[in-house]
């Protein structure tokens, strides 16, 4: 299983629109990939069903919010308070997305494609805000990824799309090759 982690670093308390956009534009993303998603210390008080009821009000992104309801009618979204130590166990390996990965931590996209094809399983961390990840979070993933492979730092939400996209085709390739 891959899942798609976002973070929450803006507001813990206000709702923003950055926040119901984030989701409701990687909702999309992940159906298309196979991918889940996972919100991690968003401010809404409410349950998945109910989180999914307000994005589609909100927005018209991702065709107002409905890709958020299939990943939710196939228990393909889940949402949490940020872990004070590990994370959830199903979602696999803790992978840091980064333009700066730690040298001992590094993984290269073709690797996470090949053991993905292994049935591992991912969870690759996104932060969502200003100054992504926070920097407590870094020595909690076995793996750090520079989807570029360059050193180049991604916005938020092309890094949503690059990742699910760069992994998803690279796993289709190698497959092609069997």
């Amino acid at each position: 299983m891959l899942t798609l982690g976002i973070v929450n670093t803006y507001d813990k308390i206000k709702v923003l629109d950055a926040h119901y956009r984030a989701i409701a534009r990687a909702a999309p993303i992940c159906h298309a990939f196979g991918f889940h998603l996972a919100l991690f210390d968003f401010p809404f008080k409410m349950t998945a069903e109910e989180l999914v009821a307000f994005v589609m009000d909100k927005t018209t992104i991702g065709e107002s919010g409905s890709y958020l309801k299939t990943l939710y009618e196939t228990n393909h979204l889940s949402v949490f308070d940020l872990p004070k130590k590990g994370f959830q166990a199903q979602f696999g390996e803790i992978v840091i997305t980064t333009s700066k990965p730690d040298p001992k931590k590094q993984i290269m996209p073709v690797q996470i494609a090949e053991e993905a094809l292994r049935n591992r399983s991912f969870l690759f961390l996104v932060g969502l805000g200003r100054k992504g990840l926070p920097k407590e979070l870094f020595g909690r993933g076995k793996y750090h990824l520079d989807i570029t492979c360059k050193g180049l730092s991604l916005e938020t939400c092309t890094a949503i799309g690059a990742i699910p996209a760069n992994l998803s085709g690279l796993m289709a390739n190698l497959e092609t090759k069997k």
